[in-house]
């Protein structure tokens, strides 16, 4: 009496699935064992093996087996049509994430409104036309949201990092400068060294993350000062307009008051006492680099290689280390 065919079994996490589905796809197509080893590149009896494994886990025979060629029982055609329609799935699975694909999807970027209106919307047009198949969601907001909890993929973020699993790509730098509407100054005078701010309304930031002070150099040594701030907002942008509008002196970054110092808007102040220090923008991340989707890595490469803000290192008018010092030695600014 033939024994009782066995049921089939539950594949552990450690079977090849579609290793062997892939194995069984080739010995039909190829017709023996011999040939299905020369194109895999293994010998025969391992062929052999995998599929009788395959046969003992689905307790079902799936060839017919003859000294000269291999054919495919019912069960075995039936599986070897569906073999085929999975494996090519699992092509078109991989192929649609994998880092070669064209870039394709949703990408939701976070910014601060400043960043977000002069750096990154003029970048999204010829963004779009490299990368047809990208939509983009942009959030502008001066609050730090969290990536994860938002769904963020990447954020465009200003100033020092905290310590984080988060990974930053450098975008570029900004020096910062004291600027003031020429009204208000005409009203008010133009302080001539740091310590003339308390005589003045000084604008500043109102969320948990905002420094207390603004930085200067004085006879070569750095000072802060304390902004005891007459207004404070939580948008760079509205933090911009109230300099502009005569409410006070304000710390700004270039890139941000470029245009307004272009034209006369606002002018800089105190500029012989700036420490020289450049803020960081990063886009940030989180993942590992090397399995970001290619959406994601489409948008961080471009915004690597179109972000310029070389512009805003050094406004024409800043005095360098050297000249600063010795103008604070002096008292002539």
């Amino acid at each position: 009496m033939q024994p009782a065919p066995s049921a089939p079994s539950i594949a552990s996490p450690d079977t090849n699935r579609s290793g062997e589905l892939e194995v069984l796809v080739i010995v039909a197509e190829r017709g023996s064992l011999s040939a299905a080893a020369r194109q895999l590149g293994v010998s025969p009896s391992a062929v052999s093996k995998t599929m009788s494994r395959l046969e003992a886990r689905l307790g079902v025979q799936l060839l017919q087996r003859s000294t000269r060629r291999v054919q495919l029982t019912p069960e075995g055609r039936q599986l070897y049509e569906r073999a085929k329609q999975v494996l090519a799935d699992l092509d078109d699975a991989e192929a649609a994430v994998a880092v070669r694909s064209v870039p394709r999807g949703l990408v939701r970027i976070s910014a601060s409104t400043s960043v977000g209106q002069r750096v990154l919307a003029p970048l999204v047009g010829p963004l779009l036309a490299a990368h047809p198949g990208l939509r983009l969601e942009l959030h502008f907001t001066d609050q730090v949201v969290d990536l994860a909890e938002n769904g963020v993929d990447i954020a465009i973020r200003w100033g020092r990092l905290p310590s984080s699993d988060m990974v930053a790509r450098l975008l570029g730098r900004t020096r910062q400068l004291v600027v003031g509407a020429p009204g208000y100054l005409a009203l008010h005078g133009t302080p001539l060294h740091p310590d003339d701010l308390a005589g003045h309304r000084r604008l500043g930031w109102s969320y948990r993350r905002a420094v207390p002070h603004w930085p200067f150099t004085v006879h070569g040594q750095r000072v802060e000062v304390e902004i005891g701030e007459a207004v404070r907002v939580n948008d760079g942008d509205a933090l911009r307009r109230l300099a502009i509008h005569g409410a006070g002196l304000a710390r700004l970054s270039l890139y941000h008051a470029w245009d307004d110092l272009q034209s006369g808007r606002l002018v800089p102040v105190l500029e012989a006492f700036d420490t020289g220090e450049l803020e960081p923008i990063h886009a940030v991340y989180l993942g590992r680099p090397d399995r970001l989707p290619p959406r994601t890595r489409a948008v961080l490469d471009f915004l690597k290689a179109h972000v310029d803000l070389r512009h805003a290192e050094s406004w024409p008018g800043t005095i360098d280390h050297a000249a600063g010092a010795a103008a604070a030695s002096t008292g002539n600014p």
